[in-house]
């Protein structure tokens, strides 16, 4: 078969930066290990993928889909602690130095240490 071009896939997929995204994807699944659809004949994956694409032997959806499902990051959801759990977390920070306790009072300015004034070298 002879070398499938853009113009055979554009039908299929009108946007010509899709096409060649879901061409990409598709070419690496093919070297993921993906089954083929046609028939190698010595093409590339990527000649292959647009020749898949041509014919239609995968679905111009199913590739989108797959395409930006492969882009989405796992996220794990923060789900709410039980109020016990919070309890005992905000009590063991109360033994933790220098964690601020809302109950013992906050060292100010006023209690730090002053800093002693330099002197300077001893006439005599």
């Amino acid at each position: 078969m002879a070398r499938v071009t853009v113009e055979d896939c554009i039908d299929k997929v009108p946007n010509r930066f899709d096409l060649v995204m879901l061409a990409a994807h598709r070419a690496r699944e093919i070297a993921s290990g993906a089954p083929l659809t046609v028939e190698r004949d010595n093409d590339k994956d990527p000649v292959v993928a647009l020749r898949e694409i041509a014919e239609e032997t995968v679905a111009a959806d199913a590739l989108q889909h797959s395409l930006v499902q492969s882009m989405q990051k796992h996220v794990d959801f923060d789900h709410p602690e039980d109020d016990d759990d919070v309890l005992e977390l905000l009590q063991s920070e109360q033994d933790v130095p220098g964690v601020v306790n809302d109950e013992a009072p906050a060292v100010s300015e006023v209690d730090a240490p002053e800093a002693e004034a330099p002197q300077g070298p001893e006439q005599g």
